[in-house]
């Protein structure tokens, strides 16, 4: 390949994008050429882009012009060149990756498992985007189960870190955990977690997914958005995945101060209406860094891997049932899924998959 390319999206509106040719850079010393290779695209993408300036999304990949962002993605890619020591052409890495065909690295001392990019404008960014996993050194990877792994485990770990948040004393008291979007991946995911931990959740969905995702089993109860009020009025964590602001009025106006918690997770409906008065606790964003730095520190990066590693093992026979995978490839159709997405019109049983290699 003697072209690279890169897609790039408008900061303020985000189904305008450009697709550009580019040269294939070339590593300097100490650096590393990466090539993408099988990119997921999910609504926790276009999470990455609404809150590309106010969590500096934007500014792991950097584009032609201030205007314009390259999306974060999931993904394989391969090394096709490399000035830096241990890193060599050929290995295959699971990690953080633009909308683009090629990304430049300047890797730290790696070992078995892969390394960190220490590119200076990455170093104060959050640190779990910047690490690059070699398939040869991760106990979790199986290469039948690649677009598995594509599509769901950065989203299955928030939903790791924000079940196992939730567990250890965030609910505030709550008796039952409310998610909204809990069709997309990382609310079930969460979902089914909480449930094996035995805490009562309800799935908050538009009617025309409720029955896709009542037939998950990880709710004990679906409710389309316009019937919240059946919810009790017992006290209640709300975990929103959606970012609707009258669906978030609907719930303090309901339950009031019953409503002990409302934890922000994502942005995938991008409304941006004013809210009123809300009669229960005030919106909290969930981080999942913070909480995975908080055990790092009690368990070790090692005990961390390992309880993620049990956790994944036993959702993945699971999920198998829950998704169908449907692969494109090349630029153009990465583009055409990142506006099907964006839009909402992927059926919830659909995983989109992007094929980049040569």
């Amino acid at each position: 390949m003697t072209r690279a390319w890169a897609l790039e999206v408008s900061r303020t509106e985000l189904s305008e994008t450009l697709l550009h040719e580019l040269d294939v850079p070339e590593p300097a010393e100490g650096e590393a050429l990466l090539r993408a290779d099988r990119v997921g695209m999910t609504a926790n993408n276009v999470t990455y882009a609404v809150l590309g300036a106010a969590f500096r999304y934007w500014e792991f990949f950097p584009a032609t012009g201030p205007a314009w962002g390259r999306v974060p993605l999931w993904g394989f890619c391969e090394v096709v060149a490399s000035r830096a020591e241990n890193v060599e052409v050929g290995q295959r890495l699971y990690g953080y990756l633009p909308t683009a065909s090629h990304l430049l690295v300047r890797p730290s001392a790696g070992d078995e498992r892969g390394f960190r990019d220490t590119t200076e404008h990455r170093g104060s960014l959050p640190s779990p985007y910047n690490a690059y996993a070699l398939t040869s050194g991760d106990p979790a990877y199986d290469a039948e189960r690649e677009d598995l792994q594509v599509l769901y485990r950065p989203l299955f770990f928030t939903s790791f870190v924000l079940a196992d948040f939730l567990v250890d004393g965030g609910t505030a008291g709550a008796r039952t955990v409310v998610l909204s979007s809990a069709s997309s991946k990382t609310a079930y995911g969460a979902a089914f977690l909480l449930q094996s931990a035995g805490v009562r959740t309800v799935g908050l969905t538009s009617p025309g997914n409720a029955a896709f995702t009542t037939s998950l089993g990880c709710y004990d109860q679906v409710l389309p958005y316009d019937e919240v009020r059946a919810l009790p009025a017992e006290p209640t964590a709300y975990v929103d995945c959606a970012g609707s602001t009258p669906l978030r009025q609907a719930l303090h106006d309901h339950l009031g101060s019953a409503l002990v918690l409302d934890l922000v997770v994502g942005v995938t409906h991008q409304d941006s209406s004013p809210a009123g008065t809300l009669g229960g606790a005030r919106p909290s964003v969930f981080f999942a860094p913070d909480q995975m730095r908080k055990r790092t520190a009690d368990w070790g990066r090692e005990g961390l891997d390992e309880r993620f590693g049990q956790a994944w093992r036993s959702f993945v026979p699971a999920v198998e049932q829950w998704v169908d995978v449907q692969v494109g490839h090349g630029p153009e159709a990465l583009r055409e899924v990142w506006l099907e997405v964006l839009a909402g019109r992927s059926a919830p049983r659909t995983g989109h998959v992007t094929s980049l290699g040569t």
